[in-house]
């Protein structure tokens, strides 16, 4: 049966709410008329209503009425303060699903009703644009429907999978950072193209162009980055000047850096 009939409710509508709202209003996987929002911010809400025409509450207890599953989009600072209101009002047959960073399975478990089913993600902000990687691992209560329910939420979005939830601090500064690694990239390969004589307009177009090609030719020719790499570089030629540049720098070595550097963030936000 999947996800027919089923109504999704967020409670938190910052901007990954928004962004994964939107992404699944346009993908079309569940109708807006089944989609329910809450926040202490009616701005935000009514620019939800009215854009995507979903149902909104300033009151959590009403999403949680509605919903079958309930997505927990709030600051993983709040998250505590959020699970100990909501705590009575979640009922067995409700699905709960947390995307706050660094905060474990067995903490949300804990402050929640025994058997309650969780469910944790990682997602990005790439959601927005139906492009988000999201990684996924199931409570010690959900079942493998749940963990396909929440797989394919996800995966209307963008590209969603299983992972150990050991792992999460890792998918949290790989995928859930990654974007803000990106876009100065981006901004920089534009800057140099400005520089050479390109209005900005073009540059950024042409730079940004050239990461998404770059991405989509790792994802669906499934070659390792580094053959890739070497299809572009030709003997003498303009590439492996840029790329003798990068590696001068330490390009490789920065990304890694801010890769462990996000990682070690999320771990701590979770103690």
């Amino acid at each position: 049966m999947g996800l027919d009939g089923k109504k999704l409710g967020f409670i938190g509508t910052g901007k990954m709410g928004s962004s994964l709202i939107k992404g699944i209003c346009d993908s079309g996987i569940i109708p807006s008329s089944h989609i329910y929002a809450s926040d202490v911010f009616e701005a935000s809400l009514k620019e939800l209503h009215d854009n995507l025409h979903i149902n909104v509450s300033t009151d959590n207890t009403d999403i949680i009425r509605d919903a079958d599953i309930i997505v927990l989009a709030v600051k993983p600072q709040i998250l505590k303060s959020v699970l100990s209101h909501i705590r009575e009002e979640i009922s067995s047959d409700k699905l709960v699903v947390s995307i706050a960073a660094g905060v474990k399975l067995e903490a949300i478990e804990d402050e929640l009703k025994e058997g309650t089913r969780v469910v944790r993600v990682m997602p990005n902000i790439a959601a927005t644009v139906a492009e988000a990687a999201s990684a996924i691992s199931t409570g010690r209560n959900a079942s493998v429907d749940d963990a396909d329910d929440v797989l394919a939420i996800f995966g209307s979005v963008g590209s969603s999978l299983i992972v150990p939830e050991h792992l999460m601090d890792a998918v949290t500064g790989l995928s859930g950072s990654g974007p803000a690694f990106i876009f100065p990239v981006i901004e920089a390969m534009a800057d140099g193209g400005v520089f050479e004589g390109l209005d900005r307009n073009s540059a950024i177009v042409l730079a940004a162009q050239t990461v998404l090609g770059a991405a989509k030719m790792v994802l669906e020719t499934n070659t390792h980055p580094g053959q890739l790499k070497d299809m572009v570089t030709s003997p003498g030629g303009t590439t492996i000047r840029g790329v003798h540049i990068l590696e001068e720098n330490g390009t490789r070595a920065a990304f890694m850096n801010a890769v462990i550097a996000a990682s070690n963030r999320s771990k701590e936000l979770g103690k």
